[in-house]
């Protein structure tokens, strides 16, 4: 996928009839093709949605660690991922979500922020979302946090961050789940979450894309 000047290694995945696209932002330490990330394509793959994994950084830049954790980078990207959308007739008329975990979830968040009526829904799942507390009101999107209810440092954080989000939002704790969700059952609850929020919210905006971006 080419975004400005870089070339962003990416998958799609997409059922017969989407409802909306969803552009998926991993952690640290994984890939598109981990198999965390598979399984929450697929998820949202049978709730309709196509889903769109990127690696938000080339190969050169995700062999330094400051790029991993840069927030600012990372929502930059994400950004470009969605003006790419934009761009591909098959999909470009469908209302888009983000999907972040780890440092994607707040990365998730500030792209929303700085694009608040080209995201119709986020979820940001084991984040640090407090990071960007000073963009928070600005998130304009549908928000869903999910934190594991071990996790309890991620667990404050977003409960903080909850209250500083200016939209519709909500926060699932999973139960007796840490931080990325390891525990028998923990991710599929988590997954399910997310896949009937990002329905539900991408269904609804679906007529507003359709006719505020077709050509007069």
């Amino acid at each position: 996928m080419q975004c400005r000047e870089h070339c962003l290694p990416a998958s799609l995945v997409a059922p017969a009839q989407p409802v909306g696209v969803v552009i998926l932002a991993h952690g640290s330490g994984t890939s598109r093709n981990s198999l965390r990330s598979r399984f929450l394509a697929r998820q949202l793959q049978k709730v309709g949605l196509v889903a769109l994994l990127v690696d938000l950084l080339d190969e050169h830049e995700a062999h330094d660690r400051h790029n991993v954790f840069d927030i600012e980078l990372l929502a930059e990207r994400l950004i470009q991922t969605l003006h790419w959308v934009r761009t591909q007739p098959r999909i470009s008329l469908l209302p888009i979500g983000f999907f972040g975990q780890g440092i994607g979830a707040t990365a998730a968040l500030l792209a929303a922020a700085r694009e608040p009526y080209r995201v119709s829904a986020v979820v940001a799942s084991a984040g640090r979302p407090d990071i960007i507390h000073f963009w928070l009101p600005r998130v304009k999107a549908p928000t869903l946090l999910i934190v594991g209810e071990c996790d309890t440092l991620a667990l404050e954080c977003n409960r903080q961050a909850f209250e500083l989000l200016g939209a519709e939002k909500k926060l699932i704790v999973v139960p007796r789940a840490t931080h990325l969700f390891e525990e028998p059952g923990a991710l599929g609850i988590a997954a399910r979450h997310a896949g009937r929020w990002f329905a539900r919210h991408l269904t609804a905006s679906q007529g507003h894309w359709n006719v505020e971006s077709t050509p007069q």
